[in-house]
């Protein structure tokens, strides 16, 4: 375990000029990234490489970062996937006895920069006040300039595709091959504990490419369909919305989660938006609007489906609301067997208040 680890000078600059000095955490060196935040208190692994977060710096609220260290098996994806790290301790030495290393050797061990020993309640506070920004971290450029002329060159997240940089590049099984229920996995950025989800209700995956073909998953014999979470702007997806569109044209059992959920209403002429902060954390109160049943839920998103055009559409209805703002949380297609949610009821991690939707999912498919 490193214990003489030396903290470096390290800036961070917000897109709107804002600076931030700390000291350096993780790989030295400079990254970039849209910066959001997120309010859990546990889980830091699994929000790491989470593969939403591609493209993105993350913000810790909590105020301790790295505390109880780093087991291999508390992953979502093969790999870290924010862009960097913003927190307030940056905690080398661990407490628990199973980890198998601190945070300091895995970030320099997945080329991951951040920045620690900054105030994270005034930046959370000004990124939720003036919104989704890009942002750039460095320990080893210190001139505000140059950081300024590196910035200006970051891509904005709306109107971005990612999905298919973080995608598997070939397909591959999850589960007992000898079950009788098939279910193609879209993977746009699935996490690991959707998969096991499946796994668990005895259902054999196949999760293809994000750019795959709807005849393609079809030949394999899937007798149901998930559409899987995944980072970067729906809008930008019209491969992905068209197979969304085939898979309802042929009437076949669907489940989307976060960006599946979007690409639904896009499959349905509903269009989404960039959202001032997006939900990032895990205490959303969710209410199933259809069951009267409340939720406390795991989010991660920066978009949303446009509660407007889904008020006025004859093709879906609402079936969960956020109790915080009052965005859709939930929709379902009207004479289809096809539903999403915003959310992730995989819950991981987060309570299991909404693993229900797993079951619902493989009713629809088997009965």
């Amino acid at each position: 375990m490193t214990t003489n680890y030396i903290k470096l000078p390290a800036i961070l600059l917000l897109e709107d000029g804002t600076v931030y000095h700390g000291k350096a955490a993780g790989k030295i060196g400079t990254t970039t990234g849209e910066i959001c935040f997120n309010t859990g208190m546990t889980g830091y692994q699994e929000v790491f490489t989470d593969p939403s977060y591609f493209g993105q710096i993350l913000v810790a609220t909590n105020s301790h970062i790295g505390n109880y260290g780093i087991l291999d098996d508390e992953v979502e994806s093969g790999s870290i996937k924010i862009s960097g790290l913003v927190c307030k301790n940056f905690n080398i030495a661990f407490s628990r006895r199973m980890s198998q290393e601190s945070i300091q050797d895995y970030f320099q061990k997945e080329n991951i920069v951040g920045i620690s020993d900054i105030d994270t309640r005034s930046l959370v506070r000004h990124i939720r006040d003036k919104g989704a920004m890009n942002a750039i971290i460095s320990s080893e450029i210190l001139d505000i300039d140059e950081l300024k002329r590196k910035l200006a060159e970051v891509p904005s997240m709306d109107g971005l595709e990612l999905s298919s940089k973080v995608s598997t590049a070939e397909p591959y099984y999850y589960g007992n091959e000898d079950s009788k229920t098939r279910v193609a996995v879209l993977d746009l950025g699935v996490k690991k504990n959707i998969l096991r989800n499946f796994d668990h209700r005895n259902i054999y995956a196949k999760v293809f490419p994000a750019k795959t073909k709807f005849e393609e998953m079809e030949a394999w014999g899937a007798k149901g369909y998930f559409i899987s979470n995944g980072p970067g702007d729906p809008a930008a997806m019209p491969y992905a919305i068209e197979t969304v569109k085939e898979i309802l044209e042929a009437d076949k059992p669907l489940f989307g989660i976060c960006l599946g959920h979007q690409l639904l209403a896009q499959a349905n002429d509903i269009r989404t938006k960039k959202m001032f902060n997006g939900h990032r954390g895990l205490n959303h109160p969710v209410k199933n609007i259809i069951i009267d049943h409340c939720e406390v839920t795991s989010q991660n998103h920066g978009f949303g489906v446009v509660k407007e055009d889904i008020e006025k559409s004859d093709k879906v209805e609402v079936t969960h609301i956020n109790l915080n703002d009052g965005s859709i949380e939930g929709i379902r297609v009207k004479g289809k067997k096809a539903f999403s949610v915003q959310y992730h009821p995989e819950s991981s991690p987060g309570p299991h208040d909404s693993r229900y939707l797993f079951d619902q999912f493989v009713d629809m498919i088997e009965n």
